[in-house]
């Protein structure tokens, strides 16, 4: 049965059933409680990875599934990329926001084009949040003003970064670089074996033309793919 908010005995409209997908705990249930605030929406499900999501979509009836879920980019494992493909395919009734702690460069636009309908910086205010919410749950689709003018400036430009270059695994792999997992970390957090990350990396380092760890990072800093303190940056020089 649909669940409504109710005032003044008078039925006004559906809640609005969200997922929240997050390998961060904190970030996953402060957004939850966040949602759980607002009197036409609730949070009926939170994932801690991509995994564990489709696992429970599977569980969900058709009437009850989420009408939206918010998607971080990076996790561990399958990616909010691959993820995005497979939730779209499997249910095309959910409409996927994706967050990310980068609004710039090639993240953005990957995730659009792998399905989602919104993109949002993870610095956005509950009050944009709410009103993404909203806006997808009613079939529009939502990114910020400040994304839109950047995205419309590079296509203008015909802005491309060298990791236009890169596949969605080499993509996720080369993200799990820069953030300073190890090839151990990476292999058990992707289910492939040492060799295959080492793999990864070579192909990576070869589609970008530079040859260590260091160089990645100063690289995706340049192309707006991560952040970094400029002490470390400086450290790498």
């Amino acid at each position: 049965m649909s669940q409504f908010v109710v005032l003044n005995a008078e039925v006004l409209s559906p809640v609005i059933r969200v997922m929240v997908v997050d390998d961060h705990e904190l970030v996953r249930c402060g957004i939850a409680r966040i949602i759980r605030d607002e009197p036409d929406m609730d949070v009926i499900a939170q994932a801690a990875s991509g995994e564990e999501a489709l696992r429970l979509l599977r569980d969900f009836s058709a009437t009850a599934a989420p009408n939206v879920v918010l998607m971080d980019v990076t996790m561990p494992g399958m990616s909010g990329m691959e993820i995005t493909q497979r939730v779209v395919r499997l249910y095309p009734n959910v409409r996927i926001i994706a967050m990310s702690a980068i609004e710039a460069g090639l993240i953005p636009t990957r995730m659009l084009r792998a399905g989602a309908v919104a993109f949002l910086s993870k610095n956005v205010s509950i009050i944009e949040l709410m009103r993404a919410i909203r806006s997808v749950y009613i079939g529009q689709r939502y990114i910020t003003h400040r994304l839109a003018t950047r995205m419309v400036m590079d296509t203008v430009d015909n802005e491309r970064t060298p990791f236009d270059a890169l596949s969605e695994r080499e993509l996720q792999v080369a993200l799990m670089l820069i953030d300073c997992n190890s090839i151990n970390t990476i292999s058990d957090n992707l289910s492939l074996s040492p060799k295959t990350i080492y793999s990864y990396r070579y192909r990576i380092f070869e589609k970008l033309a530079i040859k260590n760890d260091s160089s990645l990072v100063v690289l995706a800093v340049k192309h707006g793919l991560c952040r970094a303190d400029p002490v470390d940056m400086i450290s790498m020089l």
